[in-house]
């Protein structure tokens, strides 16, 4: 018999994009950095999926209190722009999930048919100047990477003083 992982209290720091497609490699590259740089709290569980949507699906299912996507985010603002929005059920509508690719809406929006629940979650998103095929940051994307490690320490600070060293686990799904 195999024991679960504990991971109550826990928050998941995930680097999503393709580092083969320019910007899109936002994710993949702050978290190289942030795995460099150390300093997060020790309930923080930081990966790079990069296009493992579904290894993202079954990690959330171990029951986290809180998710971090780190990802390109075209919001619409200009080049190297920083977004961090909260993520909610009801803003993310339906999605097909594609278990060989990496759509987080799809992949969060999903959720619950594998048998999870969202946890808390946010976004901190950058405007990619482009996603073409290549290998590399834009200038203005590499110039947010510094910015984006700030916003996850602070956001994590938060977030794991927010929620408590233990859980009580229930049938009953959580409300965010």
């Amino acid at each position: 018999m195999t024991q679960e992982p504990d991971t109550s209290g826990q928050v998941l720091v995930a680097g999503i994009g393709n580092l083969f497609l320019g910007d899109d490699g936002f994710g993949p590259e702050v978290v190289r950095q942030l795995s460099h740089s150390g300093g997060l709290p020790s309930r923080v569980r930081l990966v790079d999926y990069g296009i493992r949507g579904m290894h993202l699906a079954y990690d959330l299912l171990d029951g986290y209190d809180a998710l971090v996507l780190v990802d390109a985010y075209p919001g619409g603002g200009p080049p190297g722009e920083l977004t961090v929005l909260r993520i909610g059920v009801e803003d993310l509508g339906t999605g097909e999930f594609d278990a060989h690719g990496m759509n987080p809406v799809a992949v969060l929006a999903n959720l619950d048919q594998l048998g999870g629940t969202l946890p808390l979650t946010y976004l901190v998103g950058c405007t990619p100047t482009g996603v073409e095929e290549g290998i590399g940051l834009s200038e203005a994307v590499a110039h947010a990477v510094p910015k984006a490690i700030q916003a996850v320490h602070t956001l994590v600070r938060q977030l794991v003083s927010a929620v408590p060293t233990t859980s009580v686990k229930s049938a009953e799904p959580r409300r965010s």
